[in-house]
């Protein structure tokens, strides 16, 4: 009876003030009669953060005598992600076999004049919890360290002899000549197509020249590479003013002093260096057509099949990163979108961008249809990958022909802002990660002097107009086209029926009479 009383009391109590009245905590205590939206009493009162949309830190950037550029960006935690960037990669290497930029980022913290191994290495910075890696590209070549700040010292030291004081033993290039050999047969057996084509685009965009020299090591130049050719390299393009030293998480003057005393007076295993022999070639834009007639019936890698699919990439020229059109090409990839026919739902997903409701929602027999921007400090290539069976390959080219005529009509007022708000969200998304804020600081201040904040590059996302997106894809189609085919290749339409295409009003191709089929 006295329990059913007490259920009572506590029900009548529950019926007066609402649940949050009678809430028990976790210390089994409650506050009775206090709802979530009133403060608890004792409680200082919250200071909350203000959102202005700009970081409370700017991008501090010292030269030293020597030429070297120090950028960093403060930010808030225990680690912090510095590394040395390089105006080096493959678009350099026009007087040397290509491959040596990939030769060097596999060789990258091997052994130096300080270290014996690359173990050595890895040991050293285990004890500050810190990890390394090199990634090379087109036109940089990128060394970076994730480490606590209070191994900084030691940090910068071990940067600075992984860079200009490399061994470059005789097992090590062995070595390293059999890990490139097994990546181009990689390449050329994984199921995903995306590296191969881009290489293969550039190649036919920019024939023979500078971004369209080969990012990986052709087959043929694998043994052509020794200590010689690299120390030859190395010394054009490898010297102080043409490098940064960028850091993310630390203080300005710290990283000064420890690039003073680490990289001032360093001198580099190969000699002097000289930027006399420096390729200062500007990009030259070509468009044409590569094709690989590959059997793509065996790709799958478990039990379930991978259809066999033929894939496509046709791109046009766009702009450099440094001029203003930019950011409407920016804006207009992201308008484009696409992905692949299986991609999840879903809001931000970019389901609503062109390429999904004009081509994917509408042709089911598209198992793929996205837009990529790659840009550099001379050119750029806007183009769109799609990927269907071999016997609908023509209709699938007039399909993204037709994409790319649309791109020059006028955008709707609401596609454009969303692109404009999904362009900004993953900028700013993507700035929440120290090393991205590290190869941001690190490729602006490396091409620019300086470097851009956030919030300037939102202001200039959100001044983009539907006129602006109209003018640089109309300026745009005025190129030839770069094509780039992989697969069974029976049903493509010829190079000049594409660019035929291109140049109509409609973007349909040339129609096509056979007398027997």
């Amino acid at each position: 009876m006295a329990t059913h009383m007490s259920r009572c009391r506590t029900w009548s109590r529950v019926q007066r003030f609402g649940i949050a009245a009678y809430r028990k905590y976790s210390s089994g205590s409650g506050y009775p009669n206090i709802s979530l939206s009133t403060p608890l009493p004792g409680i200082p009162k919250p200071v909350f953060a203000s959102v202005d949309g700009q970081e409370k830190y700017e991008t501090k950037i010292t030269t030293l005598e020597n030429g070297l550029k120090v950028a960093s960006q403060n930010k808030f935690g225990q680690f912090c992600t510095v590394g040395i960037l390089v105006n080096s990669g493959s678009r350099h290497e026009a007087k040397y076999p290509s491959g040596i930029a990939h030769f060097l980022e596999k060789l990258a913290f091997s052994s130096t004049a300080q270290y014996g191994s690359k173990d050595e290495i890895l040991l050293t910075l285990e004890k500050h919890g810190g990890i390394c890696d090199c990634q090379t590209s087109r036109d940089t070549t990128m060394y970076a360290v994730s480490a606590e700040v209070k191994g900084l010292d030691t940090v910068v030291s071990l940067l600075s002899d992984a860079v200009l004081q490399p061994r470059l033993l005789d097992d090590e290039i062995e070595m390293t000549k059999m890990a490139v050999r097994f990546e181009l047969e990689d390449l050329n057996m994984r199921p995903d197509p995306e590296p191969l084509l881009t290489e293969m685009i550039h190649a036919a965009a920019y024939r023979g020249n500078t971004v369209g020299l080969p990012r990986y090591c052709p087959v043929d130049n694998v043994d052509k590479i020794d200590k010689t050719v690299l120390h030859s390299y190395l010394r054009s393009y490898y010297c102080p003013e043409r490098m940064v030293l960028a850091g993310v998480g630390i203080e300005h003057e710290q990283l000064v002093e420890c690039a003073r005393k680490y990289m001032l007076n360093a001198k580099p295993v190969w000699g002097t260096s000289t930027a006399a022999n420096v390729d200062l070639s500007v990009a030259q834009y070509t468009g044409g057509i590569i094709k690989m007639e590959k059997d793509m019936s065996d790709v799958s890698l478990g039990p379930t099949p991978i259809p066999e699919l033929t894939h496509i990439m046709i791109g046009l020229e766009s702009c450099s990163f440094l001029e203003d059109d930019f950011i409407p090409f920016a804006v207009l990839n992201m308008m484009m979108g696409g992905g692949g026919s299986f991609s999840a739902g879903g809001p931000g997903k970019g389901m609503f961008t062109r390429l999904y409701l004009n081509v994917l929602n509408r042709h089911h027999w598209m198992y793929n249809a996205t837009s990529y921007h790659h840009s550099y400090e001379d050119s750029g290539l806007l183009c769109i990958h799609a990927s269907a069976d071999p016997r609908q390959v023509r209709e699938m080219v007039e399909i993204i022909t037709r994409e790319f005529i649309q791109m020059a009509g006028n955008a709707g007022e609401m596609e454009l802002e969303r692109a404009k708000t999904q362009l900004k969200s993953m900028l700013m998304m993507n700035l929440e990660s120290r090393p991205v804020i590290f190869e941001d600081v690190g490729r602006q201040v490396l091409s620019t002097g300086k470097r851009k904040l956030p919030h300037e590059l939102c202001d200039l996302i959100s001044n983009v107009t539907a006129g602006d997106i109209k003018r640089v894809a109309t300026k745009m189609l005025r190129s030839k086209p770069a094509v780039a085919a992989l697969g069974d290749l029976t049903e493509l339409p010829s190079y000049e029926h594409i660019q035929a295409a291109l140049s109509s009003k409609d973007g349909r191709l040339p129609r096509m009479y056979r007398l027997f089929r």
